[in-house]
């Protein structure tokens, strides 16, 4: 025999890859490998002989227990191995179940307050901590022109207090300055931050670092633009997409008018008809399709139907019940594999599902800035290029933050409802007035404005008139770090009457830079 063949083969090293110094800090993601292992615990073995002084029984009772014993051995051998196997199965099915779900879910991301039940209102930091907002980005992926460009960028915007949600959605050609990057359209955002990373470019890496670091890039654009946080990312190509709408057997739309497209004809066997108006079901190819065409309508009016698709693949997916299915998320998991990426945790996963659940079709809102009377965007030319940019002006989302405030208030405030009375303390004509538009644009419920009784307050002040100490205790916290305040129990001035108002804020002159 050859021993030869038996010795162990050298250790192969991974090929060490160039440092690049990198502006950008990305946190290691944990990995499966990292688990422990877990331990068996065996029952001990007793080896003790049998006991000498074991009775003499009967040689007809013996013939019956050894009958008894017999079957009883069958029985336990078949319980065994019954148990053994469905053991095995389950072990497997976890397993496959696991890999496939930590290959989706191996996110780092900070959980959200709000996903939580009960929230303490010292956990939050500010309106919109009432909301949990999850960025989701579609690039072509795969063999397509310019895979990693992000053509769909929609802000996912969950009330888990009212159970409402809302879509909004991004054009891909909005102008903005990109961190370190300079000026390009959103739809760059994520691959200049994953090519920074990975310090050249490579479309479709798989590198877990690089993809976070393309979603905190991407994150960073869209907060300055919005105005809101961003706590999550999924980011999806069209394989996957194309793929969760087949596991669902398809979903069901309503389209308001014929959609022709001829540029798009030879994906839809040469008929430049995409889709017909009326209700009707698109499979997975006919779905993307049906999300993908603009040449012959617009990037908004593509966006819409984005916005509409999805909410149809959600009610799809809660009338299916899919996600207690066993076979449809197994085809959901490997359908998804490598062709999603979030920075979820399977937790947090969990939790936002428990949340989606509660929360019917029509408690789903769509929001575009620049359809029917939103009209914050406008198109135009930069650099040879079509671009969308603010109607205020390049780079300036002052208006586009107060819609989305108005759009997206923060849930606690909302339930609460606090009545809020506004007095001017100072001199200054109006003083009050730009204190008012803002906390309306964050969804307080402004009910009174007018003139203190005296004009000399250099403080702004804010006054709870709430005997139950726990039934504002949300909108208590937001007011006092927003007025960078400490809430009073009793007005400074008897005259002034509240008129049934559950807070009074008295604008001093510390608001007003007047002296």
């Amino acid at each position: 025999m050859d021993s030869s063949r038996y010795k162990r083969r050298p250790r192969q090293t991974r090929r060490q890859q160039p440092k690049i110094d990198f502006e950008l800090s990305v946190p290691a993601l944990k990995s499966s490998s990292a688990l422990p292992k877990p331990k068996h615990h065996w029952p001990a073995l007793d080896m003790g002989l049998p006991s000498p002084e074991s009775p003499i029984r009967p040689k007809k009772t013996l013939v019956y227990k050894s009958k008894w014993r017999a079957i009883r051995r069958r029985v336990l051998k078949t319980s065994a191995v019954m148990t053994v196997l469905s053991i095995a199965l389950v072990g497997f099915l976890f397993s496959q179940g696991y890999l496939k779900l930590n290959k989706v879910f191996n996110g780092n991301a900070t959980s959200v307050a709000s996903l939580t039940s009960e929230v303490d209102p010292d956990k939050l930091k500010g309106e919109g901590d009432g909301r949990v907002n999850v960025l989701l980005l579609g690039r072509g992926g795969g063999t397509h022109e310019a895979p990693d460009l992000t053509d769909t960028i929609i802000l996912a915007s969950i009330d888990p207090v009212n159970h409402t949600a809302s879509l909004l959605s991004i054009p891909r050609d909005l102008w903005v300055n990109v961190p370190s990057q300079g000026a390009m359209k959103i739809n760059a955002a994520w691959e200049m931050g994953e090519f920074k990373y990975l310090g050249r470019i490579e479309p479709g890496s798989n590198d877990p670092l690089a993809i976070q670091a393309g979603f905190s890039m991407v994150d960073q654009v869209v907060e300055e633009v919005l105005g809101v946080p961003i706590h999550y990312n999924v980011l999806l190509d069209f394989k996957a997409f194309q793929q969760a709408i087949d596991t669902v057997n398809g979903v069901t739309v309503n389209v308001p008018t014929d959609l022709f497209d001829p540029t798009m004809a030879w994906e839809n066997g040469r008929n430049p008809v995409l889709a017909t108006a009326g209700t009707q079901t698109f499979g997975g190819k006919k779905a993307l399709i049906y999300v993908r065409s603009r040449e012959t309508t617009s990037d908004f009016a593509r966006s819409q139907r984005q916005r509409t698709v999805m909410v149809a693949l959600k009610d799809k997916v809660d009338n299916l019940g899919t996600l207690s299915n066993p076979i449809k998320i197994s085809g959901l998991l490997g359908a998804f594999g490598n062709n999603v990426q979030t920075d979820l945790s399977l937790k947090d996963a969990s939790r936002m599902y428990s949340i989606l659940k509660q929360i019917n079709d029509k408690k789903v809102s769509s929001i575009g800035l620049a359809e029917g009377n939103n009209r914050y965007i406008t198109t135009g030319a930069i650099a040879g290029q079509s671009v969308a940019y603010p109607m205020a002006g390049l780079f300036d989302y002052t208006a586009i933050q107060g819609f989305v405030r108005a759009q997206l208030p923060d849930g606690y405030i909302l339930k609460e409802k606090a009545k809020i009375m506004v007095l001017n303390g100072t001199t200054a004509e109006g003083a009050s007035t730009a204190k008012v538009d803002e906390l309306k644009s964050y969804g307080y419920n402004v009910v009174a404005v007018g003139k203190s009784p005296t004009s000399n307050y250099k403080k702004t002040q804010l006054i709870s008139l709430s005997s139950a100490k726990d039934r504002y205790k949300y909108t208590t916290n937001y007011l006092q770090r927003r007025l960078h305040v400490t809430v009073k129990t009793s007005l400074p001035d008897k005259s002034i009457q509240p008129n049934g108002a559950n807070f009074v804020i008295i604008v001093g002159s510390d608001e007003t830079n007047s002296p």
